[in-house]
């Protein structure tokens, strides 16, 4: 029922024509009522600390709990501090980790999907079979995929997509995690563990170096924290609006037809991964 409200809105609002009822997007962001956002909580930001500054993500343990709580656990005794992002696939992902280093961290049971008897309906549907799932659409602020029953649902790769890479073995993950850079390579999805998006701080992941230089530090991993694991007083405060209210709903029909006099065409579609999540850092 809530899925179906949803699109009738959306559908409601990209057909209006005024301006005053079809606001544009920056309009829509900027008018949203407090009740539509929505505090990442501290035990679910993770920070990613480079040379050049702090990368910041929201986990999301409700599809990958136990890949959550590895990296938790695993910056909580700092592993990772000293370790490199020692991959760059320009356009592809950026790894990072223990690399080629022996470590003792065992593997960890897939969670390429999440199972449940009961549907876990999505906050908005944005696509109804987009190729490589029955619909797509977000569950409180992840992009996700599910069948058409909505009883099995998976994070899926869009840009900043936060995901645990492995060996051929489905089984083989530990502790080495990726981030998913500019063109989402959907074909992965359900083939590798997703649990968490990028919420800020892309530019210095992108300015990480592409390969070694002699005598220079590769890319070095300056920390791994979750905010929980700080003083109250340092914990970052960061907001991202609601994918099940109206503003969202809104958003997604003047992005999939954009209202200011420059646009000429129009396509009234937008894919899933090209839906950004509003987010306010320090709000």
């Amino acid at each position: 029922m809530i899925i179906r409200l949803l699109i009738v809105v959306s559908l409601v609002l990209s057909a209006t024509t005024s301006a005053d009822d079809n606001p544009s997007p920056t309009t829509i962001i900027d008018n949203a009522d407090a009740s539509e956002w929505r505090a990442v909580t501290d035990e679910n930001l993770m920070m990613i600390t480079l040379a050049t500054g702090i990368v910041y993500l929201e986990v999301n343990p409700e599809l990958a709990p136990a890949h959550v709580e590895r990296l938790r656990s695993l910056a909580s005794q700092g592993f990772y501090r000293g370790l490199n992002m020692y991959r760059f696939v320009e356009g592809f992902v950026a790894q990072g980790g223990a690399g080629d280093k022996d470590t003792d961290v065992p593997t960890l049971k897939n969670e390429f999907v999440s199972h449940s008897e009961t549907a876990r309906p999505l906050d908005i549907v944005i696509n109804e079979d987009d190729g490589y799932s029955a619909r797509s659409g977000f569950i409180n602020g992840f992009a996700v995929g599910q069948n058409k029953q909505g009883t099995q649902t998976w994070q899926i790769h869009c840009p900043g997509a936060l995901g645990m890479a492995r060996g051929n073995g489905v089984d083989s993950a530990t502790s080495e995690f990726f981030v998913v850079l500019g063109q989402a390579p959907r074909y992965l999805d359900k083939n590798i563990s997703v649990f968490g998006r990028l919420l800020a701080g892309m530019a210095h992941i992108q300015l990480l170096q592409r390969s070694p230089k002699p005598g220079q530090p590769f890319n070095p991993i300056v920390d791994i924290q979750f905010a929980d694991q700080l003083p109250a007083k340092q914990r970052p405060v960061i907001k991202v609006m609601r994918t099940d209210s109206h503003s969202f709903a809104a958003l997604v029909a003047a992005r999939k037809n954009r209202p200011e006099a420059w646009f000429v065409t129009t396509p009234d579609y937008i894919d899933t991964c090209a839906m950004n999540v509003p987010t306010i850092i320090g709000g």
